[in-house]
């Protein structure tokens, strides 16, 4: 599978961010939540090992999600991913994180794209959980380089988030108990290599235009709609874009305007 190439990758690109880091920068609070760049890479580390224990070792993986459940009750899921790893901080926690990553990415790289896996929800495929690290790593890494005031150069790479974006269109809507409008939007989005990528056909839920890059920051929750660059027209395309979540779990809102920005430093 590609796309473990790409998680692997967009690994990378946040690795080379991270190694010039000072211990006592790692403890600087982002954006999100006020997670500090430890807490951050503490969370990416343990769902990747969970994921990779999901294609490797299913009994492994129940056990995981056995001491997840007990671990979080009346706590946070900071909490428990700190203890999972012993308190691991820093650039030691960078080093081991990068390790089980490529490990990781060696085992999807070898699996069929739709052997079906456990996971904390419903089972998905391996292309669908592998796509899901890559998401996790890339909308997550936001907030490291926001804190750091850092320019980030995205590679079409992030074009399997933008399929991820396309393909909850349904779940945005279901995971808030309600029926899309109408059909999806059409999508014209710029590439950073600037190939154009279209989704969709034109229809009176309007059109969504402008950078793949602030497409994939709004259905990750990463940015605020009227914080990018994108031309929303149409009700259906302004209503989606105003809580489009490309994740699992319960309905979430996106930061409010302004909340999540670079810090220009």
């Amino acid at each position: 599978m590609q796309q473990a190439q790409d998680f692997y990758d967009e690994s990378l690109a946040l690795n080379a961010l991270l190694e010039p880091l000072s211990e006592s920068e790692f403890e600087s609070a982002t954006l999100f939540k006020g997670w500090t760049i430890n807490n951050i890479v503490r969370h990416l580390h343990v769902w990747n090992i969970a994921a990779d224990l999901s294609i490797m070792d299913e009994a492994a993986f129940t056990e995981f999600l056995q001491q997840m459940a007990a671990g979080i009750k009346g706590g946070r899921l900071p909490d428990f991913e700190s203890t999972y790893l012993e308190g691991l901080a820093g650039q030691q926690l960078r080093q081991a994180w990068i390790t089980r990553a490529k490990t990781m990415a060696e085992h999807f790289a070898e699996a069929d794209p739709k052997q079906r896996l456990k996971w904390v929800g419903p089972d998905m495929s391996a292309l669908s959980s592998v796509t899901a690290r890559l998401m996790e790593t890339w909308a997550h890494a936001q907030a490291i380089y926001d804190v750091l005031g850092a320019d980030r150069e995205d590679s079409d790479r992030i074009g399997n988030i933008v399929r991820l974006g396309v393909n909850t269109w349904g779940w945005t809507w279901k995971n808030r108990r309600t029926e899309p409008p109408g059909p999806m939007p059409q999508l014209k989005l710029t590439a950073s290599s600037g190939a154009l990528w279209e989704y969709g056909e034109a229809s009176e839920s309007g059109v969504i235009e402008g950078s793949a890059s602030d497409f994939c920051q709004v259905v990750t929750q990463c940015r605020n709609i009227a914080d990018t660059n994108l031309s929303v027209v149409g009700d259906v395309a302004k209503q989606w874009m105003a809580f489009a979540q490309c994740f699992a779990g319960p309905p979430q809102d996106p930061p409010a305007p302004g909340v999540r920005h670079r810090n220009m430093m």
